[in-house]
C-alpha cells in the first residue's frame, strides 16, 4: 500500500544554484547529497517533513553530470523542472507487482538500489498520465544512518531514478 509521497524529482541545470533558491526561499537544508556515475547524475535531497509512517518526503533535485545521461536529456527536451513524483511503500516488490497486474508497465523486473540505499522501481510514464512515477521503499534508519555515511556509499545508490527510460519515455 502507497503511504506516502516519498519525493518529487526536479531535474535542475546547477544543483547549487537551485539548493540555495530552495534554502533562501523555503528554508529547506541538504539532508543528503550523492553522485552516481552510472547514470550520469548528482543529486541534493532536501527534507521537508518527517511522516505518520516513519518516513519523510523529500525534494530531490537532479543534476547531470554529462549529456547524454537520462536527466541530461530530459532536460534538453523539457528545461528545468518536476521530473518525477515517488510513492512510498513498505512493500515495492508487492505493489509493483499489484499495479503490473492492472496493466501498468513496472520499468525494472527487479527493485534497484535508489538514494540513501533505498529500494526502487518505476512505472511507464504513458501509462500514468504522462508521470515518471516511482515505487520507494526507504531503507532502515540504520542502513544508512547519517547524510554523510549513505554520500559514502554514492557508487551503490542511483542518484537517477529514471536512467533507464527518462531520456525515452516512448521506451
Amino acid at each position: 500500500m502507497l503511504t506516502r509521497i516519498d519525493h518529487i524529482g526536479i531535474a535542475c541545470f546547477d544543483l547549487e544554484r537551485t539548493v540555495e533558491f530552495y534554502r533562501a526561499t523555503y528554508g529547506f537544508e541538504v539532508f543528503h547529497t550523492e553522485i552516481n556515475e552510472e547514470q550520469g547524475v548528482r543529486e541534493a535531497m532536501l527534507k521537508i517533513n518527517e511522516t505518520s509512517d516513519g518516513g519523510a518526503s523529500y525534494l530531490q533535485l537532479l543534476e547531470p553530470t554529462r549529456e547524454d545521461s537520462a536527466v541530461g536529456k530530459w532536460l534538453a527536451k523539457n528545461g528545468e523542472g518536476v521530473h518525477h513524483i515517488a510513492f512510498g511503500t513498505a512493500d515495492v516488490d508487492g505493489d509493483a507487482e499489484a499495479i503490473r497486474g492492472k496493466g501498468v508497465r513496472v520499468l525494472y523486473d527487479e527493485p534497484r538500489v535508489g538514494s540513501m540505499g533505498s529500494r526502487i522501481t518505476f512505472l511507464h510514464p504513458k501509462d500514468c498520465h504522462g508521470v515518471l512515477t516511482e515505487l520507494v521503499t526507504s531503507a532502515k534508519p540504520s542502513a544508512h544512518g547519517s547524510a554523510g555515511h549513505a554520500a559514502d556509499h554514492a557508487a551503490e545508490h542511483s542518484g537517477d531514478p529514471s536512467a533507464d527510460h527518462a531520456g525515452d519515455p516512448s521506451a
